[in-house]
């Protein structure tokens, strides 16, 4: 289907005062966003216009009953230059996804794509040149309606922007097993890509970096014996040659990343076992010499190699070396900028903006 969406462009771009060798984290944006509203039951007026302010009347009901829901991807460039995305339909349907959890309604999955593509086409001069990184972009969707009631709202704002990045972690890192916070329970919200999730992680998050990690290693609510993910990422134990990963069981999000790393590592001839695994498990594993390395996958930190895992009067060792995890990180790098052949289909060309 094709959109008809209007485009305003900035008068003089930006991108030339960046220094991509130094992109400053979640702080820059390109010139351009993409709106659409949801108005009387349909979404219209699909638009693209200079990054701004956006009017939010204070009684706007995602400020007051969260309905706010969001999606990661990135936008690369292939060895011709041509501005790429990786498996933008899947961030379309898990959108959704979450917008049946949270009472919002679904938004377009082809007017989803058309936008991306848009807005990426105008703004390919900002996608980083260097190894590792890209141009992150943020589709979100949002109550906008000002009403002061527990109900769903009727208004909403659908938004993508754009911000160029680095590389996330430039080590190996550490988790923190949390087991008094909880991110998410059975018939929760946990497998929806909703805003307040996060914001439930940002204390347990910063009392973990202040005992020295990086990030959070979430269990279940009910026992604090299996894990489900980390805070930015799902992650992969290789445990005795196979590899286990969490479950899909609506606590754990169900990442991009993720059903493509199980893909390749299965394409690679290696076992991926989808399954409940708790952290008494990983810690045996350490013991006996079984647990040969770790890592997490996710849009912004990519592949992630795990060095430990601490808790309560305890660090569990996970491994100094992650070689299965890189392998998996040059090939997906490779897939996204067209350096290996794209076998599964993942990549969509946009149509590039000639400046």
């Amino acid at each position: 289907m094709s959109f008809n969406i209007n485009i305003t462009k900035v008068e003089q771009s930006k991108v030339d005062a960046l220094d991509f060798d130094n992109i400053p984290l979640g702080t820059t944006f390109t010139d351009h966003m993409f709106i659409c509203d949801y108005e009387n039951g349909e979404w219209i007026n699909p638009r693209i216009v200079p990054m701004g302010l956006i009017p939010t009347h204070p009684a706007a009901m995602a400020l007051h009953y969260g309905q706010a829901i969001f999606e990661g991807m990135k936008a690369y460039k292939d060895t011709h230059g041509e501005p790429m995305l990786f498996r933008p339909d899947q961030n379309a349907k898990r959108l959704n996804t979450s917008a049946d959890r949270m009472g919002m309604p679904h938004f377009p999955e082809d007017l989803f794509v058309e936008g991306l593509k848009e807005l990426v086409s105008l703004e390919h001069n900002w996608i980083p040149p260097k190894d590792g990184s890209a141009l992150y972009l943020r589709p979100f969707m949002y109550a906008d309606e000002p009403f002061i009631g527990m109900r769903a709202a009727t208004h909403y704002k659908f938004i993508i922007m754009a911000s160029p990045a680095g590389p996330f972690f430039s080590k190996r890192i550490k988790l923190w097993a949390e087991k008094q916070f909880i991110r998410a329970a059975h018939g929760g919200t946990g497998e929806a890509k909703a805003a307040g999730n996060y914001a439930a992680a940002i204390r347990p998050t910063e009392l973990a970096k202040a005992k020295g990690y990086d990030q959070v290693l979430w269990l279940d609510a009910a026992e604090h014996k299996y894990i489900q993910e980390v805070g930015t990422m799902n992650i992969f134990f290789k445990i005795d040659g196979a590899f286990i990963t969490p479950k899909l069981d609506g606590s754990v999000l169900d990442g991009i990343t993720r059903k493509s790393v199980i893909d390749v590592l299965r394409n690679k001839g290696l076992n991926v076992i989808e399954r409940l695994i708790t952290l008494q498990e990983i810690k045996e594993a350490s013991q006996n010499g079984t647990l040969e390395e770790a890592f997490g996958a996710g849009t912004a930190v990519g592949i992630a190699y795990i060095q430990e895992i601490g808790l309560e009067g305890e660090t569990i060792h996970v491994s100094d070396e992650s070689p299965v995890g890189l392998e998996i990180n040059n090939t997906l790098d490779a897939i996204k900028t067209g350096k290996e052949e794209d076998k599964f289909g993942w990549m969509l060309k946009t149509r590039k903006e000639l400046a």
